[in-house]
């Protein structure tokens, strides 16, 4: 059984994830760390991770501070952590990698499953488009989002990159300048509206042809289902900085 302790339990994926929780034998949600304190349920909430009077894998869906604060107490603490906020700086995920030479870390800007395997397409496609086809991302969320690009588009884009051995430059605006489009671009738009949860294309645009891979998730549940696997796959794991990449592998593996 592995006990699980939400930061961020107030929240909507907070709820997603004790909804989700609840209906597994394998793990449970031993605490929460909110602003609003007191149960949700029989679940206690306290009003800072130094309150904490259990242990167990932290999951955080809370902000880039609150992620940041997450991984250093993890790490004082002994503690595995799956740290799901966006909008971490550089210099925050830096932070990250340091607190994985002590701990388990497994991060990921999107928890979706399906996202992942959307990214291992993209870098296959790259390798086999060879620099042949124009790439261009599309991503759209809700009015809420505070962050664009998405950071699940930024992780799309990274990935691609890597695979063409960082060959793009990333292009997010091109109403201000008027000149056709750069053979070493890679464009990213953001779409903001209504209660999109969340849709991501990837388009590979050849001469004569178009190759789309999309992704568009129905509800909050697919992050919390991949927010679950992971505290999972780190609990009991050896220090080191584990990603979606890590754990569809592990699985193939197993098949």
């Amino acid at each position: 059984m592995t006990d699980i302790i939400l930061q961020g339990i107030c929240g909507r994926m907070g709820h997603a994830l004790i909804e989700k929780i609840s209906q597994r034998e394998d793990c449970r949600v031993v605490a929460g760390v909110d602003q609003q304190t007191g149960k949700i349920g029989e679940i206690p909430v306290y009003a800072s991770l130094e309150e904490l009077p259990v242990r167990g894998v932290l999951i955080d869906f809370s902000s880039p501070a609150g992620a940041v604060n997450a991984a250093k107490y993890c790490a004082e603490q002994n503690m595995p952590c799956v740290i799901c906020s966006t909008g971490l700086s550089k210099e925050d995920e830096a932070v990250l990698e340091e607190v994985s030479t002590k701990v388990p870390v497994f991060r990921s800007a999107n928890m979706s499953v399906g996202i992942n395997v959307l990214i291992e397409l993209a870098r296959r496609a790259t390798r086999l488009f060879d620099g042949e086809f124009d790439i261009e991302i599309v991503e759209k969320h809700h009015h809420n989002k505070l962050d664009a690009p998405s950071g699940t588009a930024l992780m799309i884009a990274n990935a691609i990159n890597a695979e063409a051995d960082g060959a793009y430059e990333y292009v997010y605006d091109r109403h201000a300048v008027r000149q056709k489009r750069g053979k070493q671009e890679l464009g990213i738009s953001s779409v903001r509206g209504g209660g999109i949860v969340g849709e991501h294309e990837v388009l590979f645009c050849g001469p004569e042809e178009v190759v789309t891979i999309s992704h568009s998730a129905q509800s909050r549940g697919v992050f919390a289902d991949g927010a679950v696997q992971a505290a999972l796959f780190v609990d009991n794991a050896q220090p080191g900085f584990y990603t979606m990449t890590d754990m569809l592998r592990g699985k193939m593996q197993c098949l």
